[in-house]
């Protein structure tokens, strides 16, 4: 693993350092109540880059639609050019030096994220509520930082799309980096930083977590002049975190339409798929896709927590068992299963209120307490239910096997004079679109020759926001995990999950994976603060 950093072998200052340093004595006072109680806090903002990218002020609208997709080509200014890399710190009253600091990115999507704080003044927070992060942290002394990030779907006053990978991972490690550099101005303890996030957030809060002070960021840091980074590229700083918090994390780009196929082809229909896309050019790309994922998940020698193989042959089985396990922890907890053919109603939090869905139990037998049957075919199918599969392919969908426009997280990848770029073998190969930039119609290439030549920036791009590149390496990954990822979210394959979750076990560096598939949780996040910030406290008192 990479060593960190102690005093005595601190490198170069960074070039930035002294911009950078945080005045103690500047400060916003904020008046809050937690559990009915008032608490007072102390906020600071700052823009934690020496070299902040300049922004248009009219920014692409990005109102997220179904699937994670922008919604509506409206305009919105930005009322602050700065908004992408900044945070602000609220330093609660009962905050000691060695508090953890909970580190909270609003990537969705793994699109922008401007600075929005959880924390308002006047706001009212309890710790006993299972969707209240803020007021968990706020009541256990913990130190809460919100941060802007780059992204997908921003535009440079240069007319440039600086939100291009690895832009959020990036922009991440350099407001951790502004925190060590500040770690003895302010209470809470740069050494126990917490990242969360979910979704994209949580796909970003993964690759932080397993990528801690890898040599392979350095040159993106220095160019936005991060804190302790050195004229001569040397570092005398630390990115890594000491636990993360990621929700339904959409991680493995490069391989996730793969996973997703090998899952689903088997139960796809017309019905079950978005937009009922389910024509025979879809189902010949599905079909290649599934047969393409066994070399790739077997090359990664996985092993499950018993130190089984997790491999093409046993992670359906494997996913099976966390399924089976979520049932009977709901069924002890005192919820009921219906009998096969009966119906499960289900209650789903949703942006407007709640929406209930009845479907059938075609899919699980309980007897005394215990799984005694389970149709795993079925039960995807039954997730299926819940919410309409992606369209094939389900990530690098654009300009593909009849997918027109930008879709899915194409937008994320390319030169940062590209409005989309294919990122995996599939969809480059399969490009359809004339003058794009993308495939072996513009450049004479397969993904595999580009992407060894003339396009490694792009491959490069796929790995440095992938976790799985850089678990059991000599990055110095975060010692605690805990991940979820809802027992009915089919946003990714359940495969790329349980793949995080073994790979995080297997690190060296890492002490504990806490992971499951929540009852009956679809994609979503911050459901179960209570579980999630008792977790925390654990870890953090050993």
């Amino acid at each position: 693993m990479i060593a960190s950093l102690t005093a005595g072998e601190a490198m170069a200052e960074g070039a930035f350092d002294k911009t950078l340093t945080l005045d103690p004595a500047r400060f916003a006072v904020v008046n809050v109540t937690v559990d009915g109680k008032p608490m007072v806090l102390r906020r600071y903002d700052a823009v934690y880059v020496g070299k902040p990218v300049a922004m248009a002020s009219e920014q692409p609208a990005r109102r997220m639609g179904p699937g994670g997709s922008p919604s509506g080509a409206d305009t919105q200014t930005l009322a602050d050019p700065l908004t992408y890399q900044k945070l602000s710190i609220f330093v609660p009253e009962t905050a000691s030096e060695t508090s953890a600091i909970i580190l909270n990115v609003n990537n969705g999507g793994w699109f922008a994220s401007e600075l929005q704080s959880d924390i308002q003044d006047g706001g009212a927070y309890r710790s006993d509520s299972d969707t209240d992060k803020a007021g968990a942290a706020l009541a256990a002394g913990y130190v809460y930082v919100d941060i802007g990030s780059r992204g997908r779907g921003i535009l440079a006053a240069d007319g440039s799309l600086p939100g291009k990978a690895p832009a959020a991972v990036i922009d991440t490690k350099a407001a951790i980096r502004y925190l060590r550099l500040n770690d003895t101005a302010l209470p809470g303890s740069a050494e126990r930083i917490v990242i969360t996030g979910t979704s994209g957030g949580g796909g970003l809060s993964s690759v932080v977590a397993a990528s801690g002070n890898s040599p392979d960021y350095l040159r993106h840091l220095a160019e936005l002049g991060a804190a302790g980074v050195a004229e001569d590229g040397t570092s005398s700083l630390n990115d890594d975190v000491f636990a993360v918090i990621a929700y339904c994390p959409i991680t493995d780009l490069g391989h996730a339409d793969m996973a997703y196929e090998w899952l689903y082809s088997g139960i796809r229909t017309e019905e079950n798929t978005a937009d009922n896309r389910w024509g025979e050019r879809a189902k010949a790309a599905s079909a290649e896709l599934a047969a393409a994922y066994p070399a790739y998940l077997d090359g990664l020698k996985l092993t499950r927590a018993d130190g089984t193989p997790l491999t093409s042959a046993t992670m359906k089985a494997a996913i099976t068992d966390e399924v089976r396990k979520e049932v009977e922890r709901h069924v002890a907890a005192g919820g009921t299963i219906p009998a096969r053919g009966e119906d499960f109603e289900i209650t789903l939090r949703q942006r407007g209120g709640e929406k209930t869905l009845v479907l059938q139990n075609d899919w699980v037998t309980v007897e005394n307490g215990a799984v005694t049957a389970l149709d795993f075919d079925a039960f995807l199918g039954f997730v299926a239910k819940t919410s309409a599969l992606k369209n094939v392919p389900a990530f690098d969908r654009s300009a593909n096997t009849g997918n027109e426009g930008v879709d899915g997280e194409n937008s994320l990848f390319g030169a940062a004079t590209q409005a989309y770029s294919n990122f995996s073998a599939f969809g480059w190969n399969n490009n359809e679109v004339k003058g794009d930039g993308s495939g072996p119609d513009d450049t004479g290439q397969d993904w595999a020759s580009y992407t060894s030549g003339a396009g490694a920036a792009l491959a490069e791009q796929v790995r440095l926001i992938n976790p799985m590149a850089y678990l059991r390496t000599e990055a110095q990954a975060a010692p605690y995990w805990y991940i979820r990822h809802g027992m009915i979210d089919r946003d990714t394959s359940f495969a790329v999950e349980l793949s995080l979750a073994a790979a995080a076990r297997m690190d060296d560096d890492v002490k504990s994976v806490d992971f499951r598939l929540p009852w009956m949780t679809p994609h979503s996040g911050d459901y179960d603060v209570r579980e999630a910030y008792a977790w925390l406290a654990g870890v953090l008192g050993r």
